[in-house]
C-alpha cells in the first residue's frame, strides 16, 4: 500500500490510536512506550502487515526536524532555571566535552572493526554521539522516576542541550567524508560559528517571545499557544538562516520562556506538552516505516559490539573525563553513564548521509537503527533497577516535582496567606505578568468582592482585592508583599 493524500488521514489516524493504546499496555511489560512506537511503524511498513510503501528521506528528515522542534522546545519550557543552575556546568560540560569523546572514541573503535574510512567511522560516531532529549524525557517521567542529588536535572539538562553538539559533528563530518581533501581543521569554524550564534539567537528570541506573548492582547486564550508555535518557529528557521545551530537556539529560548512570568502560561504547557508526545509519535512511527527490517540482519554482528562498546566503553570514559572537575559519588557518575539513551535523534541524524549520497549511507542508517533500538531496550528498561542497585533512587512519594507538575496541579507550598490590596497600592491596575514577583509564589486565588478568581497572567489587580498567595518560606512572603504594595522588585 501507497501512501496517498486520499488515504493518509485514515492510515494516520489508525496508527496513532494504536501506539496510545500500546504505549498504555507497555507498563505492564516494562518496556518503554517509544519502542512500541517504532515496532508498531516498522509492522505498518512495506515488510510487516500493514504493507505501506515507504521510502522517502526527505519526508522523514522533514517530520524529524519539525518533531524535534516540538519535543526540544517542550523540554526547555519545563526546565526550571532554580533547578539548573546547581548542576549548569556539568550539564554544559556532559553536552560538549562528552559529546565530542563519544564521538571520537566511538569512531575509532567503528574504524577499527569495520571497512569504514577513518571519517566515515567518525561520522557513525558523531551520529550516536548524543543522548536522546525523547527519550530521556518519556521514559523518566513515565517511569515515574525519583532520583536522588540532583541526578534527574543533570540528566534532562544533557539531553536537552547535546544535540545541537552532535548535529553540528555530524554535519562536518559529512562534508569531510564527500571532500576529504578538506581537512579536520575547516571543520572548527563551522563549529564555534553554529554554536555561538545559536546561543546567541535563542536568548535573543527568547527575550523578544516573551515580550510579545505578554504586550500582545488576543481575544481568545486558545491563539496564545499557537502564537508560541509560531516564535518557536521562527526562532529555528530565523538561527538557521544566519548559520546559527537552530536546536540549540529554540531549546534556549524555550528555557527562558519557562521561566518567566507569561500570559495563560499554564495553557501554553499544557499545550506543548501534549504537542511533544504527538510528536514522539510520530516520528517514531515514521522512522519505523522508513526502515526495512530484512536490511537489519546484515548488521546485527557490527551492531552488537558497536552497541555493547558505546554503552559499557564510550559513554562512561566521556562521563567521568567530563565530570573530572566536580565532586560526585563514583555511583551517580555510573548512572549517568547508564543513561545515555539513543533514540529518535541519533536515526533523524543518519537520514542526512541518506539524503547527501553517501556511499555507505544506507548501511550507516540501518546500524544506527539498530543502536538506537539496542540502547532504548537495554538502557531504557533498566533504568528503574540500576537507579535501586546504585543506590540513586529515591521513594516514590519523595519524587521531586517538575515545573509542568507544579502548574498541571496544585503547587505545593509550605506557606499561604490572605493579602488585601488598598487604595493606591503599586499593583492596582497593573496585570499579574507585569508585575517583578518571585517566581517561587503562586497566586492561587484573588477574592473580589463575591466572586472567587482563578487568576492568569492577563488578570488586572483591582483595588480591594484579596489575594490568596502560596510561597516556599515568610522571606518570599515578606518578598511578595513588598512588590505588590510598594512595587519593590522581587
Amino acid at each position: 500500500m501507497s501512501l496517498t493524500l486520499e488515504n493518509f488521514l485514515l492510515i494516520g489516524s489508525i496508527l496513532l490510536v494504536i501506539s496510545i493504546v500500546a504505549g498504555k499496555t507497555s507498563h505492564r511489560f516494562g518496556v518503554p512506550v517509544l519502542l512500541f512506537f517504532l515496532a508498531i511503524g516498522m509492522l505498518a511498513g512495506s515488510e510487516g502487515i500493514g504493507g505501506i510503501y515507504f521510502d522517502d528521506p526527505h519526508i522523514a528528515n522533514f517530520i524529524g526536524i519539525i518533531s524535534l522542534n516540538f519535543i526540544l522546545f517542550s523540554g526547555g519550557l519545563e526546565t526550571s532555571w532554580v533547578t539548573i543552575k546547581p548542576i549548569l556546568r556539568q550539564g554544559i560540560l556532559l553536552s560538549t566535552v562528552g559529546v565530542l569523546i563519544t564521538a571520537i572514541v566511538s569512531g575509532l573503535f567503528i574504524w577499527k572493526i569495520t571497512d569504514f574510512t577513518l571519517y566515515e567511522g567518525l561520522l557513525l560516531g558523531a551520529i550516536v554521539s548524543s543522548t536522546d532529549a525523547a527519550a530521556v524525557f518519556s521514559i523518566l517521567r513515565s517511569k515515574n522516576l525519583a532520583l536522588k542529588s540532583k541526578l534527574r536535572p543533570t540528566l534532562e539538562l544533557e539531553s536537552g542541550s547535546n544535540d545541537p553538539m552532535a548535529y553540528v559533528l555530524t554535519i562536518a563530518l559529512l562534508g569531510l567524508v564527500l571532500h576529504p581533501e578538506q581537512g579536520v581543521l575547516n571543520a572548527i569554524p563551522l563549529f564555534i560559528k553554529q554554536m555561538a550564534l545559536g546561543a546567541i539567537a535563542g536568548f535573543a528570541f527568547g527575550k523578544l517571545s516573551a515580550l510579545m506573548i505578554n504586550k500582545i492582547h488576543l481575544d481568545f486564550e486558545g491563539l496564545y499557544p499557537v502564537l508560541v508555535i509560531a516564535l518557536m518557529f521562527v526562532t529555528f528557521s530565523a538561527t538557521d538562516a544566519i548559520g546559527g545551530n537552530g536546536f540549540l537556539a529554540i531549546y534556549l529560548c524555550a528555557v527562558y520562556l519557562g521561566n518567566q512570568e507569561l500570559i495563560h502560561k499554564k495553557t501554553i504547557l499544557k499545550m506543548f506538552d501534549g504537542l511533544a508526545w504527538l510528536m514522539q509519535i510520530v516520528l517514531f512511527l515514521t522512522l519505523g516505516l522508513l526502515v526495512f527490517p530484512s536490511q537489519i540482519p546484515p548488521v546485527v554482528g557490527e551492531g552488537i559490539l558497536i552497541s555493547a562498546f558505546l554503552i559499557f566503553v564510550a559513554r562512561p570514559l566521556s562521563v567521568f573525563v567530563a565530570l573530572l572537575p566536580f565532586k560526585m559519588k563514583m555511583r551517580r557518575r555510573w548512572y549517568i553513564s547508564w543513561v545515555g539513551l539513543r533514540g529518535a535523534v541519533p536515526i533523524v541524524f543518519a537520514t542526512y548521509p541518506l539524503l547527501a549520497g553517501a556511499e555507505k549511507a544506507n548501511m550507516i542508517f540501518n546500524l544506527v537503527f539498530f543502536i538506537s533500538v539496542t540502547s532504548i531496550l537495554v538502557q531504557g528498561t533498566t533504568l528503574s533497577v540500576v537507579a535501586k542497585w546504585l543506590h540513586v533512587a529515591l521513594p516514590a512519594k519523595a519524587k521531586p516535582r517538575t515545573p509542568i507538575d507544579l502548574l498541571l496541579t496544585e503547587s505545593v507550598k509550605s506557606r499561604m496567606t490572605e493579602l488585601g490590596i488598598p487604595d493606591g497600592a503599586y499593583s492596582v491596575g497593573k496585570k499579574i505578568v507585569d508585575l517583578i514577583l518571585p517566581v517561587s509564589i503562586n497566586i492561587a486565588v484573588i477574592k473580589r468582592s463575591d466572586k472567587y478568581i482563578s487568576p492568569t497572567g492577563a488578570t488586572e489587580i483591582e483595588s480591594g482585592d484579596v489575594l490568596l498567595i502560596l510561597a516556599n518560606d515568610q522571606r518570599d512572603m515578606d518578598r511578595v508583599r513588598s512588590c505588590l504594595l510598594e512595587g519593590k522588585q522581587g
